[in-house]
């Protein structure tokens, strides 16, 4: 080794300042908060536009379908649906599924990225909060209307009854009562507090333009929300402890709907990596329906400005690390077949890929695990109408997923004298599709009454916002 010792002036001896690395615009032409503020209640306060009329008036029109479809479900009988032995789950439990997954990202990235100090969330995040619910209002249909005697749903409940019938609570199924129930409150409560001070804003908007009606109602739901020091304080101290309530909620609710498959003894069901592989799932399909619906928003609105490339980069990036973990989980349960050396669970798997649903399962593949490697490339991901057809793939894939899992392991089950073929009856198909109508319904209403985007923390994240910045 050698001794030789460098002179104090030499180069190697320099101190070496690191360069700095800028941080994206997350509000680009620099916008001011008065710009901001006039940007996002003019949305509110303009004139009712014809295209919302129109979209309202076929959203409105679909959804009638679901309404119809219930309507006639309970005055004939469940067996209107195309179940029959030994499917007896079908696409009322698919849709369930799908839907709650929907609602995961609105609460993701609410929540875990307000934790992780993630300020790219802020010009999406009250939009995917009321994504979030109104996907769970869809999502709660499937299971009250699929016990048939939809009069008796409040028997899933624990409260005690003139029957003393009391709940299984080792099932599944009464553990998503819980899960949803909570999941639901928790995101409602979650996206009115981020409500209150826009609420506010828009109650002194109306008051001095003279609407004392809109002025008196938006001041009643903003709950007497001033904006003093002591609001502020404790409304930072609500949202934060929502965010911490709501993270582990986002684990646990469809870790808990996977128990519904994984704690059973079908083949293709009973398996330890359906929580994760869930979770991940939900996480996709989620991000798909948002930028399903917020890229056309930033294109109507002209929103380009709050809603930058940086943020559909980010969204992107996200679908595909969710969609490669469930191509992963694809290839692990083939794997956990072969490795477990159960003839049936093995056979399960195989029937997937080449049987009777062979179709669907590669409409599945197609869409999950092809489609996402797409946004590697950065001329996919900047560009909003080929990144806003490939969102909508991602959402045709995960409920084909849901439709794989649950269709073709019933379908095929031990007892090949008891093996049938599914398919959905008009009343299923119709009632799945009103439920779009009644998501698009919900959210038309939304983005017309309620400001879309969180005020104060778009304005937080802009240079002027900076005490110490050269922001004026």
């Amino acid at each position: 080794m050698s001794s030789h010792i460098e002179p104090a002036g030499h180069p190697l001896l320099a101190e070496v300042n690191p360069v700095a690395i800028p941080r994206q615009e997350l509000v680009h032409h620099g916008r001011d908060f008065h710009w901001i503020t006039e940007k996002v209640c003019g949305i509110v306060e303009a004139k009712t536009p014809v295209w919302w009329w129109w979209c309202f008036g076929v959203a409105a029109f679909v959804a009638s379908f679901t309404v119809a479809g219930l309507i006639y479900l309970v005055g004939t009988g469940v067996g209107v649906w195309g179940h029959a032995n030994p499917v007896n789950w079908a696409w009322d439990i698919v849709n369930f599924v799908f839907w709650i997954g929907i609602g995961h990202a609105g609460t993701l990235i609410s929540a875990i990225l307000c934790l992780l100090r993630q300020k790219w969330r802020t010009s999406i995040n009250r939009a995917s909060e009321a994504m979030t619910i109104f996907a769970v209002v869809c999502a709660g249909i499937f299971p009250v209307f699929h016990v048939g005697r939809v009069w008796m749903a409040w028997y899933l409940f624990p409260i005690p009854n003139a029957n003393y019938i009391w709940q299984n609570f080792r099932s599944p199924l009464e553990w998503d009562v819980f899960a949803v129930s909570t999941y639901g409150t928790v995101s409602v409560l979650f996206w009115y507090v981020g409500l209150l001070p826009d609420l506010g804003t828009m109650r002194d908007r109306f008051t001095a333009a003279g609407n004392l009606l809109k002025a008196r109602l938006y001041g009643f739901f903003a709950m007497g929300w001033r904006g003093s020091n002591r609001h502020w304080a404790n409304y930072e101290m609500a949202y934060l402890i929502l965010a911490g309530v709501a993270t582990p909620l986002v684990l646990s609710v469809h870790t808990i709907v996977s128990f519904d498959f994984a704690v059973s003894l079908i083949p293709g069901w009973h398996t330890t990596i359906f929580p994760p592989y869930f979770v991940a799932g939900a996480i996709f399909s989620g991000f798909g329906m948002v930028m399903t619906l917020m890229l056309p928003l930033r294109a109507i609105y002209r929103l380009e400005d709050l809603i930058t490339q940086y943020h559909i980069d980010c969204m992107c990036k996200i679908t595909l690390a969710t969609g490669t973990m469930v191509g992963y989980a694809y290839a692990m349960e083939f794997f956990i077949a072969w490795y477990g050396a159960n003839p049936y669970e093995g056979f399960a798997f195989i029937n997937r890929a080449f049987g009777h649903y062979a179709w669907a399962y590669w409409i599945m593949i197609t869409c999950n695990v092809i489609t996402p490697q797409f946004f590697w490339s950065r001329r996919v991901r900047e560009n909003t109408t080929l990144v806003w057809i490939l969102s909508i793939f991602v959402n045709v894939g995960m409920w084909f997923e849901r439709f794989v899992i649950i269709v073709t392991s019933l379908a095929r089950d031990f007892l090949p004298s008891s093996w049938g073929y599914y398919s959905p009856s008009i009343v299923e198909i119709f009632t799945f599709f009103g439920t779009f109508g009644v998501f698009s319904v919900l959210f038309l209403l939304f983005i017309r009454f309620v400001p879309i985007m969180p005020m104060s923390e778009v304005k937080a994240v802009i240079p002027q916002a900076d005490p110490h910045g050269t922001g004026h």
